[in-house]
């Protein structure tokens, strides 16, 4: 007998597309949407971006992606999965063109090989290559910029609030909209972003 968390996952890779609606991106592979009525965060399945704190790739992978998901466009789910901060994992497609492959194709995202089996992995590596071939965004430095799954769990250095020393801390509160709190985010305040999804004071929307 399946376990009630298998089940799920069997019900999510059976489900079919679904249209939704962007209402913001977050970073390189985070966008807010609204999906019959309903918001999500939607992490893009099988792709790793830049941290925001990773400057200047970060940022320049959250520009792409507002590109290739603009605010307001409708966009097509293929959900995988739901991971552990309750973000829906998905495939995104507008026009009928994946984001998620489009990322790494743009040098804006790394194939992320350890959640490559759900997709179509072998189009991932070989796209991430090409990417590497042409030398693009993260791969404009020799070899590529640190992944960011080890950017996380390695050293980092000093985040740009810690070496301006006694800086100002802010509280959600404190920063007075939704819009500033992901410009203290984007300058190196990152305890605003409590749950790691690139995203901070999400209450605030």
């Amino acid at each position: 007998m399946l376990t009630t968390f298998s089940a799920l996952i069997v019900v999510l890779l059976a489900s079919p597309a679904v249209a939704a609606t962007v209402l913001s991106v977050g970073d390189g592979d985070t966008i807010r949407v609204s999906e019959q009525g309903q918001r999500l965060t939607i992490r893009l399945a099988c792709i790793d971006a830049p941290e925001m704190a990773q400057s200047p790739y970060g940022e320049a992978s959250r520009q792409r992606l507002q590109k290739l998901a603009e605010v307001g466009s409708e966009v097509t789910l293929k959900t995988q999965t739901i991971d552990k901060y309750g973000r829906t994992v998905a495939e995104v497609f507008r026009g009928g063109q994946s984001v998620n492959l489009e990322m790494v194709r743009g040098g804006q995202a790394f194939a992320y090989r350890k959640y490559l089996g759900a997709c179509d992995g072998p189009s991932y590596l070989q796209t991430e290559t090409e990417a590497e071939r042409q030398r693009i965004g993260v791969w404009s430095v020799p070899g590529g910029i640190q992944r960011p799954w080890d950017w996380r769990h390695g050293s980092r250095g000093p985040s740009q609030a810690q070496t301006r020393g006694a800086e100002r801390r802010y509280t959600c509160r404190q920063a007075g909209s939704f819009e500033r709190a992901q410009e203290l985010l984007r300058q190196g305040h990152t305890y605003l972003d409590r749950n790691g999804d690139g995203i901070a004071c999400e209450s605030l929307r």
